[in-house]
Parts: structure tokens; sequence; C-alpha cells
């Protein structure tokens, strides 16, 4: 018995240090290297903080972009996603209603032009980007609110687009917050 216990003492010992110690200080120490040195990266407008860069905030002004919905009312706390699928009632009663309550703000848009992800949340509920194309069906609305022009929105969505990593990895996504705070910017209403 002897044989086996010691071994699996110490075997435990080793990784407890290893796992419990040293590998959350590395992680710790890379972390302090990264923007925004482990904290986040947090974006300012007129010398404040108005949020961080990587978790979504809701839009509702007219002349602002909309970010897509939040099951979780964009409470960071408590990053979640609705768990509902097509074929549940409720689920398909929140959508027909995000439907609707789209088209009341862009009556030039028939439903099937809205991006599914401007009627459907996130799986985590902070996603703070949408798609070029989200962005661009609300460019109406914004540059009617803000009195710029559509091409200037355009051009604006355009040069906010990041691309996929290497060109390879996940979708075209437009940061909102960025977006809006860069409008904020300009001084336009």
């Amino acid at each position: 018995m002897k044989k086996y216990v010691l071994p699996s003492i110490r075997i435990t010992m080793v990784l407890l240090v290893l796992l419990c110690v040293i590998y959350p200080l590395f992680i710790a120490a890379v972390a302090r290297l990264a923007p925004g040195k482990g904290n986040g990266v947090t974006l300012r407008l007129d010398g404040r903080v108005v949020g961080y860069e990587s978790i979504g905030q809701l839009f509702k002004e007219e002349r602002y972009f909309w970010s897509r919905p939040s099951a979780v009312d964009y409470n960071a706390a408590g990053s979640a996603g609705a768990n509902k699928g097509p074929s549940n009632e409720e689920y398909l009663q929140t959508v027909q209603e995000r439907i609707d309550t789209f088209l009341v703000h862009h009556p030039y848009l028939a439903a099937k032009d809205i991006p599914a992800e401007m009627v459907t949340a996130s799986g985590s509920g902070l996603d703070p980007h949408i798609s070029p194309e989200a962005a661009l069906v609300q460019v109406t609305r914004v540059a009617r609110e803000r009195g710029i022009s559509e091409a200037q929105l355009q051009e604006l969505v355009r040069e906010h687009t990041e691309q996929p990593l290497l060109g390879l990895f996940g979708p075209p996504v437009v940061n909102l917050l960025q977006l809006n705070i860069i409008l904020d910017q300009t001084g336009k209403k």
C-alpha cells in the first residue's frame, strides 16, 4: 500500500503547486502584456470611461446604431443565452415582437430584410459586435437623426469593420460602442 500512497501524495502536491500557483501566476503575467493589462480595454469619450471594448451595451436612442438583443439585458455578471429554440412558442413571440419594433423604427425595410442578429440574442448576451450588414440597414435611421449623409455613414461603417483574424477566423464585424463613440465625437446631434 505504501508503494502506491506516497507516489500519489507526491504527484498530488506537484500538481497542486503547478496548477494552483505557477500556472495562475504565468497567466496573470501574460495578461499584463495584453492591451488593457489584463483589466479589459476601456473606451473613453471626453475623458470618461463609457464602456469596455468587448462587452456589449444597450443603445435605444435613434441617433445610435443599435446592438443585437441581449438575453441578460447586457448584465456582465449574468452572461447567458436564452436557451430557447425555434420550436419554442414564447421565443417565437419574442422574436416577432423584436421584428415589429425594428420595423417601426426602420419603416423603409421589410421583415425579410432585417438581419437575424438584430432580432435574436447572442449566446453570451454581451456581444459588442454586429455584422456590417446589420449596421448598414440602420444607416438611414441614424443619418436622418444626426443630419449626416447616408454615404458618409456607410463609409464610416466600412472603415470600422474589423476583418477576420488572418482573413480566416470568424466573420467581419463592427464594434458598436466604438462606432457610436466616433459618431458622438463628430459633434452631430
